[in-house]
């Protein structure tokens, strides 16, 4: 099946996502703002959100007017998102390969870092076009390098240098949060798949831990546990390590993340690239 492991990842992750959603919108909430200012929906759009999460986008598009459905492959997501944004609708459905063409046609097609988990995003892009009108606009927001984004790292690292054996890097172009942070392949990836006018462009957003007035390190500790590494550290290490040494390691991040701090708490700059197109006026949705 495809997307197989990516299904099974986001359906153990689900709960968390859901359980801490204000902190995951309190991180991401700014590139929201980059994403909709992209195609500026209205009342006479039908919006798309790909791997929609708990709705956030879809939410902030219906209160712009538009008609917004948002698909995830995680049906943990899509009961809570469905839950939290009533006036939309939700369908748990996999880009690349279900149809959804019945759910359209969508003048507009967005996402949020929900478009880097394809085993083969030629074949998504094409098949989310085909439930595009002509001419609809596409945003989507994904991140760069791992390197350049110490979310990824900060913290976590504590728990996985522990891990034995330690987990591979992925490949470059494996499915996963850095897979398409090479703009070239990004831009060919669309090109590929019918998409027109398509530009890359480096937008970077503060993702601020600290918004409640604490240092922000509980809040950011809650995410990385939350996160596929921290998960996979917990349910390795606590059992090892007993309840005293797992207490130990996570101040050991802790630790880390306090002698980090910008301004007093958590505060990390999110390095993305915000990724618009169009659907061809002579092609329509008519893929072949």
């Amino acid at each position: 099946m495809a997307n197989e492991r990516m299904r099974q990842v986001w359906k153990l992750g689900a709960d968390g996502w859901v359980a801490h959603r204000d902190l995951f919108e309190a991180e991401l909430g700014g590139f929201t703002d980059v994403v909709l200012d992209a195609v500026k929906p209205g009342p006479d759009d039908r919006v798309l959100d790909v791997g929609c999460g708990t709705g956030a986008l879809v939410e902030r598009a219906t209160e712009h007017g538009a008609a917004g459905v948002g698909v995830d492959i995680s049906p943990g997501m899509i009961e809570a998102a469905a839950a939290l944004v009533p006036a939309a609708s939700f369908v748990v459905a996999d880009a690349q390969t279900d149809d959804l063409t019945p759910l359209g046609p969508f003048t507009a097609i967005v996402s949020r870092f929900g478009v880097m988990f394809f085993d083969d995003p030629v074949a998504a892009f094409t098949n989310i076009r085909r439930a595009a009108s002509p001419e609809a606009a596409l945003a989507f927001v994904c991140w760069r390098g791992i390197d350049e984004n110490p979310m990824f790292t900060l913290g976590t690292n504590v728990l996985l240098d522990r891990l034995d054996p330690k987990p591979e890097p992925p490949a470059p172009d494996a499915p996963g949060p850095a897979a398409f942070a090479d703009p070239v392949r990004v831009k060919s990836i669309l090109e590929m798949s019918g998409w027109s006018e398509v530009n890359v462009t480096g937008v970077d957003v503060v993702c601020d831990y600290g918004l409640t007035g604490s240092d922000g390190v509980e809040e950011r500790l809650t995410m990385i546990l939350n996160t596929m590494g921290g998960r996979i550290a917990r349910e390795q290490l606590e059992p090892q390590l007993g309840p005293e040494g797992w207490l130990a390691l996570l101040n050991d991040v802790r630790a880390e993340l306090r002698s980090n701090l910008v301004d007093g708490h958590v505060k990390f700059t999110g390095a993305t690239w915000l990724v618009t197109a169009r659907n061809p006026a002579d092609q329509g949705n008519d893929v072949r």
